[in-house]
């Protein structure tokens, strides 16, 4: 029986920008200013783009929180209350060198069930850069 397991594409630069493209898209629909990044599944920075209108911490916090979901391989949106006091990661946050980011709008990108990286959004409110996250993923081909 053999142990090998087939090669997944990995998320490429031109992923990266349609998942831009997708996630600036559905902002500007709900005429919020954001700032979008894609990280590959070794967190390095694919791709990133920042409204000219929105707010400057947006481009950081899109950044935290990609890098949020692709370490935990999980939504932010669903991290929430695990750091609250007496949650599993309570203390998490303090404990890497890494700033981890637990408000909504980081979404983890799979292909074939493997992960392959992440994309975050900053500028609206934590429901709205989620939904728009995830629109940008669930339409990645």
């Amino acid at each position: 029986m053999s142990t090998l397991t087939a090669a997944v594409v990995p998320l490429t630069t031109l992923d990266a920008e349609a998942l831009v493209d997708a996630a600036r898209k559905a902002a500007e629909a709900a005429g919020v200013a954001a700032a979008v990044t894609v990280l590959d599944a070794g967190g390095h920075l694919l791709a990133f783009r920042r409204d000219d209108r929105a707010v400057l911490i947006a481009g950081e916090t899109s950044t935290r929180k990609a890098y949020t979901a692709l370490q935990l391989d999980a939504p932010t949106a669903d991290l929430v209350d695990a750091v609250q006091p007496g949650g599993l990661f309570h203390t998490l946050p303090t404990a890497l060198d890494r700033p981890l980011l637990f408000i909504a709008g980081g979404v983890p990108v799979h292909r074939d069930g493997r992960l392959i990286g992440a994309v975050g959004v900053g500028g609206g409110a934590p429901e709205q850069d989620h939904g728009f996250a995830t629109a940008a993923v669930a339409g990645l081909v």
